[in-house]
């Protein structure tokens, strides 16, 4: 894969700038479609949108034969138009949310795993099982802390215990998938074991301080920071007492500040699906704020009006901003690195 020449906004001829805003806005972006094969709604977001990533669903996997085929074909299309490799992802944390069911092998999920033993075990299968399938990056683990006593919203996805054994199992889930070249994403910065409302149909709001946070909820994610985690992915959560305005996602201090400045995070920084209901701001809103908050992937899960918007809007963005030009290259360079480094078989082309 060769990188591209990046040029600021005037530099060299039009249709090369063009071409490069287009492909940096386009890398940013990981998207769902319907359907379970690589359809004319799948081809116009690789070869048009420039897409960085698809993200799959329960309704786009049929069979292992069938998702191979459209693992390989959606590689195959990108290739063919000139493309970086795909990053192509699922959530598949176990129990009651895993993407992939029977005859890949289904397990009961984080609160079942309680020794880092048992933790290996699962990312391994889960990785092999991803690997064959032409999936390479993981949504997986969830990181989050559930206190007990808490009618927690994640009870039923977390590990069970405290910050410290959540890091433990978290961290040895990360390093076996990513051994065997299977990105992992932790979620969901800066924490919502707390919370009890869900961010697919609510804006939750924790009125949590910074010293507790710092002291529970965000000690996972500097444990998945120091085993080189891929991702991290941010919560629909708003936390008045972090940032007043903007819910975790689209918030630069939390996203900026927090993650990447006092955490010292260099990896790719997520937000989640920009579909849910926890998201009260228009696309156009969202996809500002995203870029000022050096956020690299923008996940929008849902076919609709919203993806080409997203692509729009970042690139007018990138041609009119310098500031957001240069945090773009930056988020580039993120993005492109990792697909080097966990994609080399499709980089040989």
């Amino acid at each position: 894969m060769k990188d591209p020449n990046f040029l600021p906004p005037g530099s060299g001829s039009m249709e090369q700038s063009d071409f490069m805003i287009e492909q940096m806005a386009g890398q940013r972006l990981m998207l769902g479609f319907d359907g379970t094969t690589l359809n004319p709604e799948l081809k116009f977001i690789i070869r048009e949108l420039r897409a960085g990533g698809i993200i799959l669903f329960k309704p786009n996997i049929e069979s292992p034969g069938q998702l191979g085929k459209l693992c390989s074909d959606a590689q195959a299309c990108a290739a063919d138009a000139g493309q970086p490799p795909l990053f192509i992802a699922l959530d598949q944390e176990g129990g009651v949310v895993a993407r992939l069911k029977h005859p890949f092998t289904e397990f009961a999920g984080n609160p079942y795993i309680h020794t880092k033993a048992e933790a290996r075990h699962f990312a391994k299968i889960t990785a092999d099982e991803l690997s064959e399938a032409g999936i390479n990056m993981n949504m997986a683990p969830v990181m989050d802390v559930a206190p007990e006593g808490v009618g927690s919203i994640m009870k039923d996805r977390v590990f069970k215990g405290d910050a410290a054994t959540v890091s433990e199992l978290g961290t040895c889930v990360i390093k076996t998938m990513q051994d065997k070249k299977i990105m992992a994403v932790a979620k969901h910065f800066p924490g919502i074991g707390r919370t009890i409302k869900d961010s697919h149909f609510f804006l939750p709001k924790l009125n949590a301080d910074l010293d507790t946070l710092r002291s529970t909820d965000m000690r996972p994610f500097e444990a998945a920071r120091d085993a080189d985690v891929t991702g991290i992915m941010l919560s629909h959560i708003f936390y008045p007492q972090l940032d007043d305005t903007w819910q975790a996602s689209l918030s630069p201090y939390i996203a900026g500040d927090l993650l990447r400045e006092e955490l010292g995070y260099k990896g790719l920084v997520l937000t989640d699906d920009l579909d849910m209901k926890a998201i009260n701001h228009d696309m156009k809103t969202c996809v500002r704020q995203i870029m000022e908050s050096r956020i690299d992937l923008v996940l929008i899960c849902h076919k609709g009006p919203n993806i080409r918007i997203a692509w729009e809007e970042m690139m007018r963005l990138l041609a009119s901003d310098p500031q957001l030009f240069a945090l773009g290259k930056e988020s580039n360079d993120r993005i492109l690195g990792y697909k080097k480094r966990y994609l080399p078989a499709q980089n040989k082309r």
